[in-house]
């Protein structure tokens, strides 16, 4: 069973070369915009700076952190959440852009969305594209205030909370960060719901128990996350600070899958205790699909039940 997990972890982390990139692109903005007379810090964010990156990258985050005294318009609802976006993107395009003066010709196109500028340093039309998204903040209370341009808002956060508290984690079970890999690619293998990586990655951080054998404490995560959103108790910003994390995400649908990963991964580590290898990988497989490895040839040929079928539940 362990050579599975491990086959199976090496097929959910992204390689060397994608870390390589996104880390080389990443840095190439906190270069640029270090040297800012206006920008205060530069901030690695997402899943790249917390270790929890999965196959594939799509993009990666930076937070440029603003002087408040040089754009004391900002931070007010209103247009100055556009207004920030605007300027930032400015800065990308002057710094990075055609005729950029910290690296010309980097990025090829950007736009700014609700809270960042995402930038492209590949042709837009290239699948395998990952683009720079660079979210403005300024300091405010010990927390960040970013731009919220729908709401003409500017929200707290603290990214830096949920990057200690992985690293936490991680630093006393040495399989946090690749089991929170895991699960977030169980989750982008559901049809019919949107699941946010981040809502599987704060689950992990309060659910995921530490110091077990990986396939134990993935499946205790899974029930115990069954239970939480059954009960209808939101997700939330760790930090306390940006309420749920995706306040439109279909729970009813989440929970029965949520529920129907817990049932095979409770019969994966009762035939493993039994030491039906087969059987448990097999039953692995109906968890996360066809990306876990299949049994050995060498393992026999055990007729398993069929797993059951997720059905649609209507939103109550």
């Amino acid at each position: 069973m362990s050579s599975a997990f491990q086959d199976f972890q090496t097929t959910v982390n992204a390689s060397d070369e994608q870390v390589a990139d996104a880390r080389e692109r990443r840095n190439l903005f906190n270069a640029a915009f270090g040297g800012e007379q206006d920008v205060d810090k530069v901030i690695p964010s997402g899943s790249l700076a917390r270790g929890t990156q999965k196959d594939p990258i799509h993009d990666v985050d930076t937070i440029i952190v603003f002087k408040a005294e040089e754009h004391p318009e900002w931070g007010s609802p209103g247009s100055s959440a556009e207004d920030a976006l605007n300027h930032t993107q400015q800065r990308v395009n002057a710094l990075l852009g055609g005729n950029g003066t910290h690296e010309a010709g980097r990025v090829r196109y950007t736009r700014w969305r609700n809270h960042a500028v995402k930038c492209w340093l590949d042709p837009t039309d290239d699948p395998d594209a990952f683009t720079v998204d660079a979210m403005p903040a300024l300091k405010r209370n010990g927390h960040l205030l970013v731009p919220e341009a729908v709401s003409e808002k500017w929200i707290e956060c603290d990214p830096e909370y949920l990057i200690a508290a992985v690293k936490q984690q991680h630093s006393t079970w040495n399989k946090f960060a690749g089991s929170v890999r895991m699960v977030k690619a169980w989750a982008a293998e559901q049809q019919g719901v949107k699941i946010k990586s981040l809502v599987m990655e704060v689950l992990a951080l309060d659910l995921m128990p530490l110091g077990k054998t990986q396939p134990v404490a993935i499946k205790e995560f899974f029930v115990k996350a069954a239970a939480l959103v059954e009960a209808g108790l939101p997700i939330d910003d760790p930090a306390d600070l940006c309420g749920p994390i995706q306040p439109d995400l279909d729970y009813a649908l989440f929970a029965d899958r949520l529920r129907s990963a817990a049932d095979d991964a409770g019969a994966a580590i009762a035939a493993q205790v039994n030491n039906n290898e087969a059987k448990a990988i097999k039953l692995w497989g109906d968890v996360f699909g066809s990306s876990f490895p299949s049994p050995p040839a060498s393992a026999g040929t055990e007729t398993v039940a069929a797993p059951r079928t997720v059905k649609d539940n209507p939103q109550g």
